[in-house]
């Protein structure tokens, strides 16, 4: 499939976790992107890179699993909650994965990111190692963890994490993404943390999937709700904030559906904007109308480059810095209007 050509005189690459990439539009990790003739759409539409659905560490060892039910095997506190995917109903495991890592590297002329979820350091290392040698340009680590158990400290899962991030730092030499949830008491201390340990970028946010009660059979469901342009506004204030404060890619990720919403990224200091539920609604080729409107929308207001509006409207790069902090907190509440 050929690419569209997006004849704006902009320049669309960018740089994100030290790749070169045509477009800064990345299709994150989901069911679609599991397929190989769903990636070559995904390439075709126009996406600079792609993120291959999660291998979860439970697929790693899901003989081990199946065989004891889930016992004498610590998944952390959110498995013992509930929240742990069921084995059966997961993707085909490892050695599927592997080769669908070899076969979207030789497949696809556009980065292919693996991504891993994870909580224990050997589920982690040990087959990030293993989808590096299968060819993947970079690897996403993907921080799940429900802190469900009222003895374990902030403190300490955040050492935690820390530590995984460092081990994988350790047996890998491909560049390493954290993709992270927002719910860290101090969000930018952690960032810094996961970037000293060798992290090259942030991805901003992971959604935690919110199981749901169903009243009719009286127990609790999956639910799967895809995300909204809504869901940007936390993504943009701590892209802006992290922006000016690190030297690391950064992936807006969660409530990217229209050019504006990829706009607003960038603005805010994204290296990328990544697409997942704008995908699984419309098609791969929803990937197109985002990238064809950025262009026009970049073009109209004479910006040259992706890289000229990168960060323009970060937090260190606007006239008053507290807007994007608590400043703008009592202005924002005196903004509403009832409805007419």
């Amino acid at each position: 499939m050929s690419r569209p050509t997006i004849r704006t005189g902009v320049d669309l690459t960018t740089r994100y976790l030290g790749l070169t990439l045509t477009t800064p539009i990345v299709a994150s990790a989901s069911p679609m992107t599991g397929r190989l003739d769903d990636l070559e759409r995904i390439e075709a539409a126009g996406a600079g890179a792609v993120v291959l659905p999660s291998l979860f560490e439970e697929q790693i060892d899901a003989d081990a699993l199946l065989v004891d039910e889930f016992g004498g095997f610590d998944l952390g506190p959110e498995a013992t909650l509930g929240h742990a995917p069921p084995v059966p109903h997961l993707v085909d495991g490892p050695d599927h994965y592997l080769t669908l890592v070899e076969r979207a590297v030789d497949t696809l002329s556009i980065p292919v990111v693996a991504s891993l979820n994870g909580v224990t350091a050997g589920g982690w290392t040990t087959f990030a190692a293993l989808v590096e040698e299968a060819g993947a340009d970079a690897i996403e680590l993907n921080v799940y963890r429900v802190a469900a158990d009222p003895t374990v400290s902030g403190a300490e899962v955040e050492r935690h994490t820390v530590g995984l991030v460092s081990d994988v730092r350790q047996v890998v030499e491909v560049p390493i993404a954290v993709k992270l949830s927002p719910y860290f008491s101090s969000l930018a201390d952690m960032a810094r943390r996961l970037v000293d340990v060798g992290a090259d970028g942030l991805v901003l946010f992971n959604r935690f999937y919110q199981p749901d009660v169903d009243l009719e059979h009286l127990t609790v469901e999956p639910r799967v709700e895809l995300s909204t342009s809504a869901e940007l506004r936390p993504v943009l204030r701590w892209t802006s904030i992290l922006r000016s404060q690190l030297w690391c890619s950064l992936a807006a990720s969660t409530g990217v559906h229209q050019p504006e919403d990829a706009v607003k990224a960038i603005l805010s200091g994204a290296d990328v904007a990544m697409m997942t539920s704008a995908i699984l609604r419309h098609g791969p080729e929803r990937v197109t109308d985002v990238v064809a409107g950025l262009a026009s929308w970049l073009a109209e207001r004479d910006y040259e480059s992706v890289a000229q509006a990168c960060g323009s409207l970060s937090q260190g790069a606007i006239p008053n810095p507290a807007a994007v902090e608590r400043a703008n907190y009592a202005e924002t509440l005196a903004s509403w209007r009832p409805p007419r």
